[in-house]
């Protein structure tokens, strides 16, 4: 299994420069590179860090500042703070250091969506947004994949997506969804076909999501590496879905670049020309014996260097 996993990325890597060159479906749609001018912009999912960003939070900010960061992508909220810091206060730090804070991750406290605790999910939302508004985020984003064994559940999980859609639209915030490799799997009416398979039966839950929630209430947040782990190519998903997906996780196995697997020149050339403007960095556990910030900034040194960012 973890062969085949292996040799799928290798060819996954290449897949859209392949399609590119010999003008597969959709080639059309990427615009030419641009030039690049100016300071380069990207940001910062702060779970890349975990403990290691509180420890000296003030300071840390500082580095990431200097490291090339521009805004930072929260996790950790809960009961008005952020990986316990009172949430204003991290503000605050966030912008002495010259850091913006534009959007956040936060998972209501139920895995299973039903009409018995749909009204509970809702208010989760509304206390959500009231707090956010006061960090003046652009994004509240659900990183975490309710239960989706079926067709059925999966158009209820977008029924309560629309809803939270509604709740942060009134707040002034867009709500949108981010992506593991499970979404890339497929279900079937009354029943489970879990699979990340191209060829076994059923649809695809992504594709569900999208087709599912109202364009207007919800928004998508692509994760590029665990969409290639889901056995798709994620410059595909940004040309179906140009409209719909509105921010990327660039991320790769450890720091960017260094396994070889992601082509991340043909994915920022159809970012750009899809007029996406918010790309955060997440970068997953690092090799024994190496920090987490140390991986942050090797990831912002790659983006730094690459031709292909603006």
């Amino acid at each position: 299994m973890m062969n085949n996993r292996r040799e799928f990325l290798k060819n996954a890597s290449l897949l859209t420069i392949g399609s590119w060159l010999i003008g597969g479906t959709g080639s059309s749609l990427l615009a030419a590179p641009q030039k690049i001018t100016g300071k380069k912009s990207f940001g910062l999912q702060i779970y890349s860090l975990g403990g290691e960003l509180t420890k000296d939070l003030a300071n840390n900010m500082q580095k990431l500042k200097k490291m090339g960061y521009s805004y930072l992508e929260l996790a950790g909220y809960g009961d008005g703070k952020v990986y316990g810091v009172e949430m204003m206060e991290f503000k605050k730090i966030t912008e002495d250091a010259g850091l913006k804070i534009t959007s956040s991750h936060v998972n209501p406290p139920v895995w299973k969506y039903e009409p018995g605790n749909i009204e509970s999910i809702k208010d989760f939302w509304k206390k959500t947004a009231d707090d956010h508004v006061k960090l003046g985020v652009k994004y509240m984003i659900q990183p975490g994949q309710p239960s989706t064994n079926s067709t059925e559940e999966v158009k209820y999980v977008c029924n309560v997506f629309n809803e939270a859609g509604k709740i942060a639209n009134n707040a002034g915030i867009k709500f949108g969804y981010h992506n593991h490799d499970r979404e890339f799997a497929k279900v079937v009416p009354g029943g489970k076909a879990y699979n990340i398979d191209r060829h076994s039966k059923g649809s695809i839950i992504y594709d569900l999501f999208v087709k599912n929630t109202d364009p207007n209430l919800v928004m998508f947040e692509l994760d590029v590496y665990w969409c290639v782990m889901g056995g798709q190519d994620p410059v595909e998903y940004m040309q179906k879905y140009a409209d719909r997906i509105q921010a990327l996780h660039i991320k790769d196995r450890q720091v960017l670049g260094k396994s070889g697997m992601m082509n991340f020149e043909t994915i920022f050339d159809q970012a750009y020309a899809n007029k996406i403007e918010d790309f955060y960095v997440e970068l997953e556990g690092m090799p024994r014996g190496h920090t987490q910030f140390e991986g942050v900034e090797g990831c912002a040194e790659y983006l730094k260097k690459a031709k292909f960012v603006k």
